[in-house]
């Protein structure tokens, strides 16, 4: 197994990287964002340990070129929406520092774990449409398609409900726990810029307005 470890702190990569290699792993260094993505164009490590305050590019842009490897960000970011935001955007897993080397390790088996689990990983597909419940992560013809967070609960669950029409009061309720901040105000400008969205990549209207009722999704 190969891990990258993607860090501008040398001390604490040093540190993570003996603690690894005693574990068995082969161990990847770079130490900007540009460095990371230029090395993962010629290696595919196993998992990916990932810094965000990097020189070059940032780590949440480093992470939006990464597909298909599980990516455990380690960060001294604490703030909920961060970490939120991050796992929504396909990040596995999210340490702050400073943490225990036996919670690091202990975290990265279960993303392994995970990842070559595929049990443990649900896709929902739709036509040209997939969505991936376990990194939240949403594919039109195996294209990654961005989407806010709120976005993605309303396409899951309309997806869910295929052919269904569904009232504006029941996906508010149903999205509440993963979307407190969509109101009934709101939903309306949500669900316009997602029927854009998948509009523009599959060049087909799938979102229907039921007039006095709710939204359908049409395969």
């Amino acid at each position: 197994m190969c891990i990258m470890i993607v860090d501008d702190d040398i001390y604490i990569g040093d540190m993570v990287q003996k603690a690894l290699e005693a574990e068995g792993y082969n161990i990847l260094r770079a130490y900007s964002g540009t460095e990371a993505v230029l090395l993962l164009k010629n290696s595919d490590p196993d998992l990916i340990l990932l810094d965000l305050m990097l020189p070059g590019l940032s780590g949440e842009q480093v992470l939006e070129s990464i597909k298909g490897i599980p990516v455990i960000v380690v960060s001294a970011k604490v703030d909920v929406d961060d970490k939120v935001n991050l796992l929504l955007s396909g990040a596995a897993d999210y340490i702050t520092k400073p943490f225990e080397l036996k919670e690091l390790s202990a975290r990265i088996k279960v993303a392994l774990r995970r990842a070559n689990s595929p049990a443990e990983r649900e896709l929902i597909s739709c036509g040209d449409i997939m969505v991936d419940t376990v990194s939240h992560l949403v594919y039109v013809n195996n294209e990654l398609l961005k989407l806010t967070r709120t976005e993605y609960a309303i396409l899951k669950l309309l997806i869910i409900n295929s052919g269904m029409v569904l009232s504006k009061s029941a996906i508010l309720d149903r999205i509440a726990d993963d979307t407190p901040d969509c109101s009934e105000s709101s939903l309306k400008q949500h669900i316009s810029n997602l029927r854009k969205k998948l509009r523009d990549a599959t060049g087909q209207e799938h979102i229907e307005s039921v007039w006095g009722i709710g939204f359908k999704f049409n395969p």
